[in-house]
């Protein structure tokens, strides 16, 4: 249970990816090479789209909250700004249900799927569609089993939630295909099949909802601080049984863990590789909820970078990695192979180095500049800059066959 359970956190990914980096720097993967000369021009890409994006500085968290504002407009503030919450509990509790829901749901579109946003006629795709889609049915009560009260996410819709449902609120269709709904939607039913099993932990305060983690999450304050890594590792704990059956160690669900034949060590643990996307991008979506009911959360650097496609293929556009066999830019890649798990450790561990020479340029340290600020300004914004500027649909420059559960 012990080596299980050191998988579930941020350090074990930052600890391992590092590994393969090392091995990398020695030209010893299988798959990649790493040219580290190729970094600074990186960085001085990421700096002009950064700058370009936050003139004066003031950089926000990278977090789903970001893809709720269109054309300068904060929708979901909007929203929670006109509601009546008795607390700042309340509010938080909707917040929770609101981030864990949407991120759930924002596993890769593809890059044919798009979102007609009623509000300004626009037709958005990626991300951003994802997201607009998940807050509209949100909104609407959707996943709310209480009419008079559709600003939360309850248990028992969650678990009874249709395919339908889901290509209802997203708008697809024989013409407007979304990778991995299936994926999602049996996430989803999962999340609600565990909450309802676990009021102690869901339904502290209210009904069983995922916002109940909140008050789970205050319970482990200490005078209303907490690390950001702890919120990640409760996450990875609590949510652990949802995800689709991959690794398990000890009886222990690793999530979003593959396997890397270099990676040896001399315990059960060997081979293994965690890199928790999506629990990280949660938790970077939770910090400011949790702010917002006056938490101090703090150590927002122990996270790490996002194992994804624009930050992993920010250093292949770059020309920081390079893969030893030119074909297999062609082919199609199951998410557990060595190579993508190659591909997305390395991602997590050159983004520490890149945060690094960002902050050298700008006179920051890891305090004031994070890199849930470098992220955002950013990393993920430069990787879909290039992404566009090499192939016309922005798609990554590997193709990955995703379930609609990794990334």
């Amino acid at each position: 249970m012990v080596e299980a359970t050191s998988l579930l956190s941020a350090n074990a990914v930052r600890e391992r990816a590092h590994k393969l980096l090392a091995l990398g720097l020695d030209n010893r993967l299988p798959h990649f090479r790493v040219d580290l000369a190729k970094l600074d021009a990186v960085a001085d890409l990421v700096l002009t789209v950064t700058q370009k994006a936050y003139p004066t500085g003031d950089i926000p968290f990278h977090s789903r909250w970001r893809h709720f504002v269109v054309d300068g407009a904060d929708r979901w503030a909007g929203i929670a700004d006109r509601g009546t919450w008795p607390d700042a509990a309340a509010r938080a509790r909707a917040e929770f249900d609101l981030a864990i829901t949407s991120v759930l749901l924002d596993a890769g579109a593809g890059p044919a799927w798009r979102y007609h946003d009623a509000a300004t006629g626009k037709q958005i795709g990626r991300s951003e569609g994802l997201a607009l889609a998940s807050l509209d049915m949100f909104v609407r009560g959707a996943f709310s089993a209480r009419t008079d009260a559709p600003l939360r996410v309850d248990a028992e819709k969650l678990a009874r939630l249709s395919v339908g449902d889901l290509e209802r609120g997203f708008q697809v269709s024989a013409d407007n295909r979304l990778v991995g709904l299936e994926g999602r939607v049996e996430l989803l039913r999962r999340l609600g099949e565990l909450i309802a099993r676990r009021p102690d932990v869901f339904a502290i305060k209210d009904g069983a909802r995922p916002g109940g983690l909140f008050d789970h999450l205050v319970g482990r304050t200490d005078k209303s601080r907490i690390e950001a890594p702890t919120i990640l590792s409760e996450l990875l704990i609590q949510f652990g049984p949802i995800w689709p059956s991959r690794i398990t160690l000890d009886g222990v669900a690793l999530g979003d863990c593959w396997r890397h034949p270099l990676l040896a060590s001399s315990d059960g643990t060997s081979d293994l590789v965690p890199l928790h996307k999506l629990s990280q991008w949660m938790t970077y979506s939770l910090i400011e909820p949790l702010q917002r009911a006056g938490i101090d959360v703090v150590d927002i650097d122990g996270l790490t970078g996002l194992a994804e496609y624009r930050n992993g293929g920010l250093f292949i556009d770059g020309g920081v990695l390079v893969l030893r066999d030119a074909d297999d830019a062609a082919r199609a890649h199951a998410v557990d192979s060595p190579l993508v798990v190659e591909w997305r450790a390395l991602t997590v561990a050159l983004l520490d180095r890149l945060a690094e020479l960002i902050r050298q340029r700008l006179g920051h340290n890891a305090e004031s500049l994070p890199l849930a600020k470098i992220l955002e300004g950013g990393t993920w914004a430069t990787g879909r800059k290039l992404a566009f500027e090499r192939r016309t649909d922005g798609s990554p420059p590997l193709k990955v066959i995703s379930d609609g559960t990794v990334f």
